[in-house]
């Protein structure tokens, strides 16, 4: 443990150390991206086959060490939220100047090799840990605390990160001693993130000492700081490929992982050079131009959702389109880290230099910063049309970013209205139509008292319909097929309410009550099938009605609905997956259940929601959820990120 810093028992040094710790985590990040980033992938790039998949292995393992960085990253601007301040978005530029963290923390851009390892070794190691810094991140001597207190706020020295946060706990405990908990935590929770917007383990509300100093023990077992022997430790991650790495070389000494991307890349040469490498090729520059760019869009977009209170789906859009940018520049970084850095350069590579705006302080809520998002994802998909579409990762990236650009538009259809606390009124049925017409592609058929609507491509053949009123809906005959008089409207109607996957919709003629939302919203997961959705739907923020079969095999024409293709492709997935921890009853089950298919990856749920099994056992009660729909995950329901290794596509 260390002695009580010297510190002004302030709200203002308070969050004067908040800011930095988001600079700390946002900083970890992008350098382990970096490394990610540099990784070979495969046997084409000269890799042995045991190599390939040890790569592959250490690849997935650092950027979920930077997935952690990014929840702890949450979690602190969650803290700052809940004590009145704004969260800290900005950074400065690589390499980081002495001074703007302690001595002993160095922090830059380069590429996997055994001195990059040990770094990130030495910056997550435990308290008492002797594990030396890696060869070239040699640093000066200096100090920077105060040695007595003052009202200007003053930074504090630290050996490791979790000293770091032993500080932040003493602080918020004194702080709460000081002015009381109410006092303390004055911030709105609402515009903090939760595990509505993302799925981050950081992002829980903070609404007094405990859950914050809570947070910041989460961040020290987690990461930084945790115990030498905490085998899930971002410190035992790194050891671990230490290890397979020093065997592997030992078979092979002239075994490289990576690609020789940059040390601390610039697109501008800048007064001093020294420490730097200027980009000078045109093709890698612009491809690093369009990243750095997505990557600053993403930061403003996350910054925005502070700005907005929950429950929204303003702020929901603000942080979906920034994960997803967040991919797009992913592959435009593995690019430039494959691409020559210039000819000053001949030896090295390009790579993302994540360049920092100038000011990344939230936009305010407003009309005009929703125009802003829509012009800038617009421009960002528009400049990566232009790069070279013949490599693979940037033609993915141009794709997923000419995607995001038509989603970013929802922006200009929101208001700064509050969202409704109640129910929204049912979804239209069908416009009135003559007997056996088509409309939209569906057949509607008029009956005396009640209309029925059979949307074709949205019918999974569960035989509801044919086995509830055989004599309405007449299995393989020619011609007119749906009789909507041969059978008591209200029980017609009750059977068309079973129709999981919504093809059958009906609309009532004697003015009475038409379908209405479940009390409960459930997502069932049908064995070796699709997800069936019964709720008040919204999928990608048009209203579907109350019931919709989902694609989660990969395989469906017709995504995100199920279109039977399962069948085709023998997709063999249970239907009973095992009862999770997240089962505690929600205060509330009705409500607005919104489906945001991300491009070539996960259904993005959010709403109040039971996922249960095909015998009804519940699953999982959650408000946000991930779930797999490109049939390969090994945690069905939930995504696990293994559409990108398998290569889904969404279209």
């Amino acid at each position: 443990m260390i002695a009580d810093p010297v510190l002004t028992p302030t709200r203002e040094q308070l969050i004067h150390a908040l800011y930095e710790a988001a600079e700390l985590e946002h900083n970890l990040m992008c350098t382990y991206l970096y490394a990610a980033f540099s990784l070979k992938d495969g046997e084409s790039e000269d890799l042995g086959a045991e190599e390939a998949e040890a790569v592959k292995r250490w690849r997935r393992a650092i950027l979920d060490v930077a997935i952690d960085e990014m929840g702890h990253l949450a979690a602190v601007w969650n803290i700052t939220a809940a004590i009145g301040g704004a969260p800290r978005f900005g950074r400065s530029n690589f390499p980081l100047d002495p001074g703007l963290l302690p001595a002993g923390v160095v922090v830059k851009l380069a590429p996997f090799n055994a001195e990059t390892l040990q770094h990130f070794i030495h910056l997550e190691r435990p308290e008492g840990s002797d594990e030396p810094d890696g060869a070239g991140y040699d640093h000066p001597e200096f100090k920077r605390g105060a040695v007595t207190p003052r009202l200007t706020p003053m930074a504090i020295d630290y050996r490791t990160v979790g000293q770091f946060y032993q500080t932040m706990e003493f602080a918020l405990n004194h702080m709460t001693s000081k002015l009381g908990e109410s006092a303390l935590f004055c911030g709105d929770p609402a515009l903090q993130l939760s595990s509505a917007e993302i799925d981050l383990a950081g992002a829980k509300p903070v609404l007094c000492s405990k859950t914050a100093i809570a947070a910041c023990a989460a961040i020290i077992t987690e990461g930084e700081g945790a115990a030498a022997e905490s085998p899930n430790s971002h410190f035992a991650r790194f050891s671990a490929i230490r290890d397979e790495y020093r065997a592997l070389l030992a078979k092979n000494p002239h075994f490289t992982p990576a690609h020789a991307a940059a040390v601390n890349p610039v697109l501008r040469r800048p007064p001093g050079i020294e420490g730097r490498v200027w980009l000078e090729d045109a093709d890698a520059s612009a491809i690093v131009d369009v990243a750095n760019a997505t990557y600053q869009t993403m930061l403003r977009l996350l910054a925005y959702s502070y700005a907005v209170p929950s429950p929204s789906a303003e702020k929901s859009l603000a942080v979906d389109l920034g994960i997803d940018l967040m991919k797009a520049m992913t592959l435009l970084a593995e690019s430039a880290a494959r691409r020559p850095a210039g000819p000053s350069n001949p030896h090295c590579n390009a790579g993302i230099s994540f360049t920092a705006l100038r000011d990344a302080a939230p936009l305010p809520r407003s009309a005009s910063s929703r125009r802003f998002f829509v012009e800038r994802v617009a421009e960002l998909a528009k400049g990566a049309s232009k790069l070279d579409q013949n490599d693979m990762r940037v033609a993915r990236a141009a794709g997923l970013l000419k995607a995001l650009a038509v989603r970013a538009q929802r922006f200009a259809d929101m208001s700064d209205a509050p969202a409704a606390t109640t129910s929204a009124a049912p979804a239209g049925a069908p416009r009135p139509a003559p007997p056996a017409t088509l409309v939209d592609g569906a057949e509607v058929v008029e009956g005396e008292a009640v209309q029925i609507t059979f949307n074709g491509k949205l019918c999974i053949h569960s035989r509801f319909c044919v086995t509830g009123a055989p004599k309405v809906f007449l299995a393989n005959v020619q011609g007119p097929w749906i009789h909507p008089d041969d059978m008591d409207a209200e029980e017609l109607m009750a059977v068309a309410r079973e129709c999981p996957s919504g093809a059958i919709q009906y609309r009532r003629k004697d003015g009475g009550r038409e379908e209405q939302a479940p009390p409960v919203n459930l997502i069932t997961v049908r064995e070796g099938g699709p997800y069936a959705f019964r709720g008040e739907l919204r999928i990608d923020g048009k209203p579907v009605g109350y019931r919709a079969t989902l694609c989660r095999c990969g395989a469906s024409k017709n995504k995100p609905f199920c279109d039977g293709s399962h069948h085709d492709a023998h997709f063999d997935a249970t239907g009973e997956p095992p009862t999770g921890d997240k089962t505690d009853m929600l205060a509330v089950r009705d409500g607005p259940i919104e489906v945001a298919p991300q491009t070539d990856g996960p259904l993005m749920v959010r709403g109040n929601m039971e996922i249960i099994s095909g015998t009804g056992r519940v699953v999982s009660r959650l408000q946000a959820a991930r779930l797999c729909r490109c049939g390969h995950s090994n945690t069905k329901p939930f995504c696990d990120g293994t559409h990108v290794k398998v290569g889904f596509r969404s279209t």
